[in-house]
């Protein structure tokens, strides 16, 4: 059963006068950006981290890109998390959206697409709200998709907010967890398909069950992400809620596995848990994290879990128990 964490907290440092909310332990490096696969050559780019996530690079690219990120995903283990409805403000002051800077570059074209009928659409602020199922305190959501193009950018892991992401409290892991995060972390999005955790994000707002004119998202995002995960030949550990895990279904295969957060009485006898199990999903993680292991199949995920008091268990097949 997850308890709490042993691990000495780290000093929180801010990152330009942008940024707002918590703070963001994280390096900024402005230099030349050189556009690939279209993109405007005004955006400049950042390095976070000094990592490159999940195997792309997030410098200067070349167009072999595409195919250096597929070799690359042979990680050994992904980690897929959903995001969240909320987004902390702000970002690192002179940055903005470079789709090129993204992992996954196969997924620029729908990405831009998806982007380009945010922006557009926010004109029609009363239809947009519609769309996003927004109520009337909620306008300033509308104006952050208007500029989603040009506000300042922060990582992934950062820029969500929420249940989930406070549990997992990424501004303080060390500079080592967050480069193991950059390596094996991934999170969904309705608006760019499937992110590192540190690729760099602005402000957004759009649901799996958005509605934008002539769009459906299961339409754009299920096959090039079914396509994607299923060029992953390593464990996936499935942390996504139903919704977002329909956008683009785990491969059917034994390494596989969609984990399922539980909470278990005196008896033994195991439920599922609604809103607690983002608080466990992130716990969860950070645990992961703070390991810092690289798990090849799911029977060494089980064994570390029983070895760290995470009450992980099952039957290393299609679904995994998160005891909470």
């Amino acid at each position: 059963m997850l308890g709490p964490r042993a691990a000495p907290r780290t000093t929180r440092r801010a990152l330009g006068r942008h940024a707002a909310g918590p703070a963001f332990a994280v390096e900024q490096s402005l230099a030349e950006w050189e556009p690939w696969g279209g993109e405007s050559a005004a955006a400049p780019r950042i390095t976070l981290d000094t990592v490159q996530p999940l195997g792309v690079n997030v410098g200067r690219r070349s167009r072999s890109s595409a195919h250096e990120s597929r070799a690359a995903r042979g990680c050994r283990v992904l980690i897929l998390l959903p995001p969240s409805e909320t987004k902390r403000p702000g970002g690192i002051e002179g940055t903005r959206l470079d789709l090129a800077a993204l992992s996954f570059p196969e997924l620029t074209p729908q990405r831009r697409a998806l982007v380009e009928a945010l922006r557009v659409g926010a004109r029609d602020e009363a239809a947009t709200m519609t769309a996003l199922k927004l109520g009337p305190t909620q306008a300033g959501e509308v104006r952050r998709n208007r500029s989603i193009r040009t506000s300042p950018v922060m990582p992934a892991i950062d820029r969500y907010d929420g249940v989930l992401f406070d549990a997992l409290d990424a501004a303080t892991l060390t500079p080592a967890q967050r480069a193991f995060a950059g390596r094996h972390v991934a999170i969904s999005s309705a608006a760019f398909g499937l992110t590192g955790a540190l690729d760099p994000l602005p402000a957004y707002r759009l649901s799996h069950d958005s509605r934008l004119p002539g769009m459906r998202l299961g339409a754009i995002w299920r096959e090039p992400l079914t396509k994607l995960l299923a060029s992953t030949t390593g464990l996936i550990l499935d942390l996504r809620s139903e919704a977002y895990a329909a956008l683009g279904p785990v491969p059917d295969r034994p390494n596989a596995l969609y984990v399922r957060v539980v909470s278990e009485d005196g008896s033994g006898r195991r439920r599922a848990l609604n809103h607690f199990n983002k608080a466990g999903k992130g716990a969860f993680v950070r645990r992961m994290l703070e390991a810092g292991r690289v798990h090849e199949c799911a029977e060494s995920l089980l064994a570390w879990a029983e070895d760290s008091g995470c009450g992980c268990s099952g039957a290393p097949s299609a679904e995994l128990d998160l005891v909470v």
